[in-house]
């Protein structure tokens, strides 16, 4: 399939004297063919299944087009796109609105950009980073390079261990979806002198949001998943973070997430209400008076975290809703009727890619008692797997005794019979002691083929520490 240009539904001359026919000719047959011509071009480098969608189809469907599809639209495309970006001529398509849950249950908004837009930002932040990074706050430490959220945990806890131990926990309602897009371009034309450059970026901001096949109009905010986003509220919230180090305040910035520390109650409250009143008044950003508040630390959640001070300093462990969610990630892989129909090995990559990846971003918290007890509850349910797996008594007896001899373990096989062969439910039964002990984490964490050995939460955690 390929595209033809419509024919003008009037005459050339319809407009005079307004337009001359001449230009009205112009302007269709080659400003209008030039759209077709190139749209003809990019289906030639597509697979068969995008070629034969309508115009529409295809513009929903363009963030699905293989990556190396991309490249050779740019390898074939490149010098006309680069002068349509000179030009200040180059459209960008809407952002496809899709929808994550949040951890307090509600949705958060993202925006999915086609894959060559996607390139196009990418080259624009990786450009305004070498500009504002080095300018940025030292207190700032989202979506910049080399820094992180244990970085800025620890910042975090230099200043409550130093004694500003009141926190201004700052909300920003909707920070993403509410920039300005006239003031966010002014702060960019500070140091950004290129018109094309400013052009371009505020044709991103404006190219509209597609929910469910239906283009609106973006006229404020910055959609969330792109990769220009974060470097523009980096930006944007950088006047907010050199207005606190001029009045002298202690705070730490992750992204829109703000505490500033104080050492009084009364100091927290005045500066609660100022800041708000100045980020309202020259950022137009409209601050939470629900969420925002004046707390303790041990009240205190930040990335994740919460407080508590030990005899003689302030440490941080994971919050509890955030442990609620790895239990139920865990329930989810290992729902029995589930897990019983994969192999260990499936099963075992899954719980140790969650287990790894949520120890490795905790690992700064003091949380030994937590691992040993989230521990025992996994080798639990594993054991479940396991003997539901072996179904039958006497392969269940079978495969604990060879076990049993192979380790020396020293069960009688009076005892391994008795367990094999009990009555009572999978829990009670992988909950005895036979059990328990001839499928040890030892044993768990063995590899065997192509199945990895099961991850112990608390030896991994402890390993992870004294990196």
């Amino acid at each position: 399939m390929s595209y033809t240009l419509p024919e003008l539904g009037y005459a050339y001359d319809a407009l005079e004297p307004h337009f001359d026919a001449q230009t009205m000719e112009i302007h269709h047959s080659k400003h209008h063919q030039a759209y077709v011509n190139n749209a003809n071009a990019v289906l030639e480098t597509l697979p068969a299944e995008f070629s034969e969608m309508c115009a529409g189809q295809l513009i929903s469907q363009l963030d699905k087009i293989p990556v190396e599809r991309i490249k050779a639209i740019f390898q074939k495309n490149g010098e006309q796109i680069k002068s349509s970006i000179r030009n200040m001529a180059y459209r960008p398509l809407p952002v496809r609105r899709v929808y994550i849950p949040k951890p307090n249950g509600k949705l958060r908004p993202l925006g999915i950009t086609v894959v060559s837009d996607r390139v196009i930002q990418q080259a624009i932040s990786q450009k305004l980073s070498e500009i504002f990074d080095s300018s940025f706050s030292q207190h700032s430490y989202g979506f910049r390079p080399n820094r992180s959220a244990h970085d800025a945990m620890e910042e975090v806890l230099d200043n409550l261990n130093e004694g500003y131990e009141w926190v201004v926990d700052l909300d920003i309602e909707k920070y993403f979806d509410t920039v300005n897009h006239d003031k966010l371009i002014s702060i960019l034309r500070e140091k950004v002198k290129d018109k094309a450059t400013l052009n371009l970026i505020r044709k991103f901001l404006k190219a509209g949001i597609m929910d469910e096949g239906v283009v609106s109009p973006s006229e404020k905010g910055v959609p969330q998943g792109g990769p220009l986003s974060p470097a523009l509220s980096n930006i944007y919230l950088d006047k907010f973070d050199k207005e606190l180090e001029a009045r002298g305040l202690r705070f730490v910035r992750y992204a829109d997430d703000v505490n500033i520390f104080v050492r009084s109650e009364m100091s927290a409250n005045r500066v609660m209400k100022s800041v708000t009143s100045w980020l309202e008044r020259k950022l137009y950003l409209k601050v939470s008076t629900t969420k925002t508040k004046v707390v303790r630390p041990t009240n205190s959640q930040f990335l994740g975290f919460t407080f508590w001070k030990s005899k003689d300093k302030w440490e941080c462990r994971s919050c509890n809703d955030r442990k609620k969610k790895l239990c139920n990630k865990i329930k989810k892989i290992l729902i029995r009727r589930k897990a019983v129909a994969k192999s260990l090995s499936e099963t075992f990559k899954k719980v140790n890619q969650v287990v790894r990846g949520w120890i490795n971003y905790f690992r700064i918290g003091t949380m030994k008692k937590f691992f040993e007890k989230f521990g025992t509850w996994l080798r639990h349910k594993i054991r479940v797997i396991i003997v539901k797996q072996w179904k039958r008594p006497f392969r269940i007896y079978t495969n604990l005794q060879r076990i049993n001899q192979k380790m020396k373990y020293g069960f009688s096989e009076e005892d391994i019979y008795k367990v094999a062969n009990t009555r009572r439910g999978l829990y009670a039964q992988c909950n005895g002691d036979v059990i328990n002990f001839i499928l040890n984490p030892r044993i768990l964490s063995m590899k065997n083929g192509d199945r990895p050995g099961l991850v112990n939460p608390i030896e991994y955690y402890l390993i992870g520490r004294q990196k």
